[in-house]
């Protein structure tokens, strides 16, 4: 059920401390906002001078309000933090709001009193949100510990950034959105983001939830919260970068990137990843009405070709489909619309909007309507009509079409009506990019839960966030399996020795040092034979591989070469795969300190790093997983048969990818582990080589 954050939700009673008559000092702001419902519940007022603040009697000290206080914000100067925590625990706090800073962002030190004071509030059976942290607010229990008043509505906002979040509410603004919730994260010493998530989804009136986060502390609960809220989940970011990969030893570490995990974190998750404010606040928007498409069939409605050639390019960009509709689709809109209009997808009204703005929603409720359509986009000049009668710059009115402005006008407002009663009788998406968003029958929409947008790239946006996840809903992340005995030899034979035993199959191999144990090995097994020199980083750059000898002889002078040449401590003598009809894949995971096992896959061999043709999933991953991971890479028609070859055997490489993936989650001792490559042919996959580095 997670933790109980009532307390600091929905408290009895709230105190302030360092609360000031100073407006530079932040315990003034917060003190103005707790007393904008001085009547939900008490709130007393601490300055250790006394006298007054904001026109309320302060108490010199906790202690001094003389009852216990349910809910504490503290925001004093640093050295007087632990006196403050410990005098809140001691007058019944069961939830402390930490503003001051200079803790564990400040280094070792700070980090070691941060440690020292949550062990203290989590001993007393409180809850501690911080420190260095802006405060929270809670809109549904008039709950306002912040310096800034957040809009009511059913968004719980998470950040680390107080800038980000008042421009989020900015933004949010004219979508009419508004947050149930508000917390700044701070350093999560106690409560964390999987904490405030796990709660906002228990909070019925939270119905999505929108996260600004650097530091995810626990990245594998943040996903497995996310999965399980039940409500939609957007996060922004930063510092996805690169670094992560630059001491990387295999292939699976230098291609993992700290992106390629968020992103692969979010997907499995089922969370919204986005770039920027802007694009969170087009997300939020699109999910706001609840509406899900069930497919990827998109139809878009216009009034102007260019309008609806664009509409359609972003949408395909955006990842949905813009078919053409039936020949008895078609038909129905040639009933609707004049001779000119085109009904293939995209619909164009041809003009038709000026002389009967009802138009648009007759053509936009037959398109909800068709099977065959899973959502639509409206796109062009709807909205200009009444954005010239209501003084927001629109054209119509001095355009002199029949009937003037504003009949114009009041028509696209009737329609407006129709169109958001038509469209709440479907769970179908319909969004509308207009070039007057803010025109009273955009706003008419708008109220009605339907998204309008300025720019068509936004209404492609919100239109995959209301598809693409609701689709076939989010891969899942599983759970992490038992912790098996520690991986003792991480040499070559000793790693596949370890994947064997997981049911990954090899060619027979047979380890040896000397040209004795050469000829041994040749006698075990028939050639063609591959030598391989081992413990060597990477045995094909080096030269440290010969494949396709073909009898005992090409064998020992190979040996005798490569032994002269590197003088490596031991050798692998191998059977020689068949690589008839088929294709070299790599299969790795990355332990990422954040997330946890990462797995990687895609195409392998020599060409691994050169062509970057890879996808990324949370370990261990299913093989159903694994296969759908596989046919989403860019050369995925390798793998079904291309010129004639035959189609490879993809269940035995999901398989595979399953076996491995779900050995490397038992084993933490690994950081990176691979087989490249992994040969998958019609008949069947068999692993060619294999690495493992151990932390």
């Amino acid at each position: 059920m997670g933790r109980d954050l009532s307390a600091l939700f929905d408290p009895e009673s709230v105190a302030v401390v360092g609360a000031s008559d100073d407006p530079a000092k932040y315990g003034h702001a917060v003190a103005a906002q707790a007393l904008r419902a001085p009547d939900r519940r008490p709130v007393h007022l601490v300055n250790r001078r006394g006298g007054t603040v904001l026109g309320r009697t302060t108490a010199t000290s906790l202690a001094g309000i003389g009852e216990p206080v349910e809910l504490v914000v503290i925001s004093v100067p640093g050295p007087g933090f632990e006196a403050a925590v410990d005098d809140a625990l001691a007058c019944g706090a069961r939830a402390i709001v930490g503003i001051t800073a200079g803790f564990a962002e400040t280094g070792p030190l700070g980090l070691a009193r941060q440690q020292a004071i949550a062990e203290r509030v989590r001993a007393a059976g409180a809850v501690l949100v911080g420190p260095n942290c802006l405060g929270i607010a809670d809109n549904t229990t008039e709950l306002y510990l912040a310096s800034d008043r957040f809009a009511p509505g059913g968004i719980a906002l998470l950040s680390q950034s107080g800038n980000l979040a008042l421009e989020l509410q900015l933004r949010c603004a004219p979508h009419g959105l508004g947050f149930s919730r508000f917390v700044s994260l701070g350093n999560q010493a106690d409560v964390t983001l999987v904490d405030l998530i796990e709660d906002a989804a228990r909070h019925d009136p939270t119905r999505a939830i929108a996260v600004y986060a650097e530091d995810f502390g626990d990245g594998r609960a943040f996903a497995e919260a996310a999965a399980a809220a039940g409500k939609p989940v957007v996060l922004l970011t930063a510092g996805r970068g690169t670094a992560s990969a630059r001491s990387a030893q295999s292939h699976t570490g230098a291609l993992t990137t700290s992106a390629d995990v968020v992103a692969a974190a979010c997907r499995d998750a089922g969370v919204e990843l986005v770039a920027t404010p802007h694009e969170m606040t087009v997300v939020l928007a699109a999910l706001n009405g609840g509406r899900r498409a069930t497919g990827h069939r998109t139809a878009v409605c216009t009034d102007g070709g260019g309008h609806g050639a664009i509409a359609a390019d972003a949408a395909e960009s955006a990842g949905l489909a813009v078919p053409e509709l039936g020949p008895a689709a078609q038909q129905r809109l040639r009933t609707l619309l004049w001779e000119q209009s085109a009904v293939g997808n995209p619909v164009d009204l041809a003009g038709m909007g000026e002389q009967n703005p009802h138009s648009y929603g007759d053509t936009v409720g037959a398109l909800l309507a068709l099977d065959e359509v899973d959502s639509v986009m409206l796109t062009g000049y709807f909205g200009g009509y009444s954005a010239a009668t209501g003084g927001l710059g629109g054209p119509a009115a001095e355009s002199g079409t029949a009937g003037g402005g504003s009949a114009l006008a009041a028509g696209e407002l009737e329609t407006a009506h129709q169109m958001a009663v038509r469209a709440a009788r479907t769970a179908k998406p319909l969004v509308v990019q207009s070039m007057f968003p803010d025109a009273p029958s955009c706003r008419t929409l708008v109220e009605a839960g339907i998204p309008v947008f300025a720019s068509t790239e936004d209404a492609a946006r919100a239109l995959a966030a209301m598809t693409v996840a609701g689709a076939a809903g989010p891969p899942g992340v599983r759970p992490l399996p038992s912790a098996e005995a520690p991986l003792s030899d991480p040499g070559y034979h000793g790693v596949r020795t370890l994947l064997s035993g997981a049911g990954v199959p090899f060619p027979e191999a047979r380890e040896i040092t000397d040209e004795a144990e050469l000829l041994a090995a040749a006698d075990a097994f028939e050639g063609p034979y591959v030598l391989k020199a081992l413990h060597l980083l990477h045995k094909s750059d080096a030269g440290g591989v010969a494949l396709g000898l073909p009898d005992r002889s090409a064998l020992v002078t190979a040996f005798r070469e490569m032994h002269a040449r590197l003088g490596a401590a031991s050798y692998s003598v191998e059977a020689m795969a068949d690589p008839t009809d088929g294709v070299e894949l790599i299969v790795g995971v990355n332990r990422d300190p954040r997330f946890g096992p990462v797995a990687m896959v895609g195409l392998g061999g020599v060409l691994t790093e050169a062509l970057h043709d890879v996808a990324f999933a949370l370990a261990p991953v299913p093989a159903a997983r694994a296969e759908q991971l596989l046919t989403g890479l860019r050369t995925a028609a390798l793998l079904r048969g291309v010129r004639g070859r035959p189609a490879v055997d993809l269940a035995a490489a999901g398989a595979v990818i399953e076996r491995l993936t779900t050995l490397a989650a038992a084993h933490p001792e690994i950081t990176e582990i691979e087989v490249n490559p992994l040969l998958v042919r019609p008949d069947g996959a068999l692993a060619l080589d294999a690495r493992a580095v151990l932390a």
